[in-house]
C-alpha cells in the first residue's frame, strides 16, 4: 500500500521561536563576515550611495537568493523531514557546483559546517528520536554540508513533520522567512560598514528588502528543479576580484 503522508500539525510557539533563532545575527555561523561581493562593488564604484545599495541588494534577493539558495531550502526541508538522503545529497551537490567563485563556495561550506557544529553542541533544535541519524549524515556530505542544506536540517529538527500556521498556511513559508530575513539583515550590515551608511539608511534598506521578501519566497516555492539557477555573472566577477582586493573588511 502507498505510504500515507502525515497530516500537518499546528506550528507551536516554541517551534516559531526556534525559526526566529535561526534568523538571529547572533547565530555563531559567521554570516556577518561575508559581503557576497558587495564590498567589491563598493570598491570599484558601483555602489556608493544608499539608493545604489538598496537596488543592489534587492536585485541580489530576486535574481540570486530567490532563484538559488532559497529554492534549495524549500526543497531540502521536506527532504530532511522524510529522511530522503539521496535528495539531500542531490541538492547539496547542486549548491556546491553552482558557486561561481572560490569565495562564494568557501562561504557556503564554512557556514554549513558551523551550523552543523552548533546543532551538534546543542543536541539539535528539538528533541528527536534516538535513532535519528540526520545530523551525522549532514556532517558527512561531501565535500561539506552547504549552508542551505544545513539550515534546512535545522528547520526539519524544529519542525519534524509538515506543519501549518494558525491560518492554515504551511510553516515551511515561516522557515523561508527566517532564512531570507537572516540573509537580509547580514547584507544590510555589510552595506552599512562598507559603503558606508548610517543606521537610519540601513533600516530603510532593510524595510525595502522586507517588502520584497514575500514575492521572493513565492517565486522560490513555485520554482521547479529545472528552472532553479545560480547565474549572476557580474556578481561572480566582483567576487573573484574581491579575492585579490588590496584592503578588505569582509571574507567575500
Amino acid at each position: 500500500m502507498p505510504r500515507v503522508a502525515p497530516r500537518p500539525t499546528p506550528l507551536t510557539s516554541a517551534a516559531r521561536l526556534q525559526l526566529m533563532w535561526l534568523a538571529s545575527p547572533a547565530l555563531p555561523v559567521g554570516g556577518f563576515s561575508y559581503s557576497e561581493g558587495l564590498e567589491a562593488a563598493v570598491d570599484c564604484g558601483r555602489v556608493t550611495t544608499e539608493a545604489q545599495a538598496a537596488a543592489w541588494l534587492r536585485d541580489q534577493l530576486m535574481l540570486s537568493v530567490a532563484r538559488a539558495d532559497l529554492a534549495v531550502v524549500a526543497r531540502a526541508v521536506p527532504a530532511w523531514q522524510r529522511h530522503d538522503l539521496a535528495r539531500v545529497r542531490e541538492l547539496n551537490d547542486w549548491v556546491g557546483h553552482t558557486r561561481e567563485s572560490s569565495e562564494l563556495r568557501l562561504q557556503t561550506e564554512q557556514m554549513g559546517r558551523s551550523l552543523v557544529e552548533w546543532l551538534r553542541n546543542r543536541g539539535g533544535l528539538a528533541r528527536t528520536d534516538a535513532g535519528d541519524d540526520r545530523l551525522p549524515q549532514c556532517a558527512a556530505l561531501p565535500p561539506a554540508p552547504t549552508w542551505p542544506i544545513a539550515f534546512a536540517l535545522a528547520v526539519a529538527q524544529a519542525l519534524p513533520t509538515p506543519t501549518t500556521t494558525a491560518d492554515g498556511e504551511p510553516a515551511l513559508r515561516e522557515a523561508l522567512l527566517s532564512f531570507t530575513f537572516g540573509w537580509a539583515e547580514n547584507m544590510v550590515q555589510a552595506a552599512i560598514k562598507s559603503v558606508p551608511l548610517g543606521q537610519s539608511a540601513g533600516q530603510r534598506i532593510l524595510q525595502g528588502l522586507i517588502d520584497a521578501i514575500p514575492d521572493a519566497i513565492d517565486h522560490a516555492l513555485a520554482l521547479p528543479d529545472t528552472q532553479r539557477q545560480a547565474f549572476t555573472p557580474m556578481l561572480a566577477i566582483l567576487s573573484a576580484q574581491h579575492e585579490t582586493q588590496y584592503s578588505r573588511l569582509f571574507r567575500s
